[in-house]
């Protein structure tokens, strides 16, 4: 018997097998359960999410648009959002094309400082500032094997545009990454997004004032909030193996506070990064401002950044040798040639020894190929390395091997022989590099 014909027989048999299978009653699907200190948990604004046989804890606080954090009022975003719609200005905290909602303020705590599937977030936080309120949402784990009821929670009601995060895009959601590949058979993909990561522009404002550009200093001297009772970040692990062992909620509330308060402090630091880049010339403080001028440059804001450089190079401070030379390279590349010779000329014997090295190089440069002075731009070079000799700043041996080169080319223009003169008339020889200018 062929092999068609056999199947055909038993063709009748299979198909009411099939249908006796579709027939069989589904699986109960679980709805609720019995999670235990229920008043307790009511108390704190939190209610248990089931999913499949395991189950996560949601908290949800909602504060009007008139609270004001430190020293912004929540309802300051949708106008700094309003500005950054209006605004020209390229730079990657933009939130150009977005909603006041569409940001998501976002947070985590963890078993530990590490990375890798050995470290688990046991909470996740995250606040949305829409048209009437602020809703924070916190997912916490309330115990281990149950992680698949809080991705599903966390995942399955966000739509997000863009994550806003203290170090999230090296720590917090590479952390979320790692979790979720364990379990992504069984929750929600992971959705694209934007990324704006405020740890990095701190930094670079900041970086040079505090010791530590940390959050909570951050949220002290720039914000202007200043958190009592909380329980800090570090001690959040050990509560948390508190809270598995006893499931009291009063154990982990300080750890949920504390996080509340991360995810607001980044909507008021977002409020206040956003302004100082939009209205840059309301910085005061000098180095601030140079910090600031180049965080524009990093973002080819060159218009902007050169109007903040151009006002520092009036100031005597800290860094203003630096500021001066980054000024002056701005006005190479927009073909200032003379204005930044002039900063050069000046430059060459500052007190910072690099800049005043990196300045010399920029004026040998410029007397070589420009003014066709051989003579002047080989003066610079013996007074770059007397200079050297004295201050011992150091080099790379790239720049020096560079140096060298230089120095030995404008020799060879020049002529290998050059006559020398006594010295106490040596200033005769040299010429005046004002005036070749």
């Amino acid at each position: 018997m062929s092999l068609k014909r056999k199947l055909n027989r038993y063709k009748h048999h299979l198909g009411n097998q099939a249908k006796e299978e579709k027939t069989d009653p589904p699986a109960e699907k679980q709805t609720s359960m019995s999670v235990g200190f229920e008043k307790e948990w009511t108390e704190l604004g939190v209610k248990p999410y089931v999913f499949e046989e395991c189950y996560c804890l949601i908290r949800e606080v909602v504060y009007p648009l008139t609270h004001v954090h430190g020293h912004y009022a929540f309802s300051e975003l949708h106008e700094t959002v309003r500005q950054w719609n209006n605004s020209t200005v390229s730079h990657g905290l933009s939130s150009k094309g977005y909603t006041p909602s569409q940001l998501f303020f976002f947070d985590t705590e963890t078993t530990g400082l590490g990375g890798g599937a050995g470290n688990a977030i046991f909470l996740l936080g995250h606040a949305r500032v829409y048209d009437d309120r602020v809703v924070i949402k916190q997912h916490l784990l309330p115990k281990p094997g149950h992680e698949a009821a809080l991705y599903h929670s966390f995942l399955s009601e966000v739509d997000i545009q863009s994550l806003v995060t203290y170090n999230g895009k090296a720590f917090d959601w590479p952390q979320v990454k790692t979790r979720h590949t364990l379990i992504r058979d069984r929750v929600p993909k992971l959705p694209d997004f934007g990324h704006f990561d405020l740890l990095h522009g701190s930094r670079r404002l900041w970086k040079h004032k505090f010791d530590r550009v940390s959050l909570g200093t951050v949220e002290k001297e720039e914000l202007g909030v200043v958190r009592t009772e909380d329980t800090p970040g570090y001690l959040a692990p050990m509560m948390y193996f508190h809270f598995l062992k006893e499931e009291r909620p009063e154990i982990i509330e300080g750890v949920l506070r504390h996080n509340e308060l991360d995810v607001l402090s980044l909507i008021s630091l977002y409020i206040h990064l956003s302004k100082k880049i939009l209205t840059p010339e309301q910085t005061a403080e000098a180095n601030e401002k140079y910090a600031m001028a180049k965080w524009l440059l990093a973002n080819r804001e060159t218009e902007l950044a050169t109007a903040q450089l151009q006002e520092l190079e009036k100031k005597p401070f800290e860094q203003s040798e630096r500021a001066s030379f980054d000024l002056s390279m701005q006005y190479k590349k927009q073909g200032m040639l003379k204005e930044a010779a002039a900063l050069w000329l000046k430059l060459q014997n500052g007190e910072d020894g690099k800049t005043a090295w990196r300045a010399g190089i920029e004026l040998a440069k410029y007397l070589e190929h420009r003014k066709r002075d051989i003579r002047a731009a080989l003066d610079v070079t013996d007074n770059l390395l007397q200079q050297h000799g004295s201050q011992k700043f150091e080099l790379t041996e790239k720049e020096m091997a560079g140096f060298l080169r230089r120095r030995e080319r404008l020799e060879r223009k020049y002529g290998r022989n050059i006559p020398r003169v006594s010295a106490e008339n040596d200033d005769l020889r040299k010429p005046n590099i004002s005036s070749t200018l």
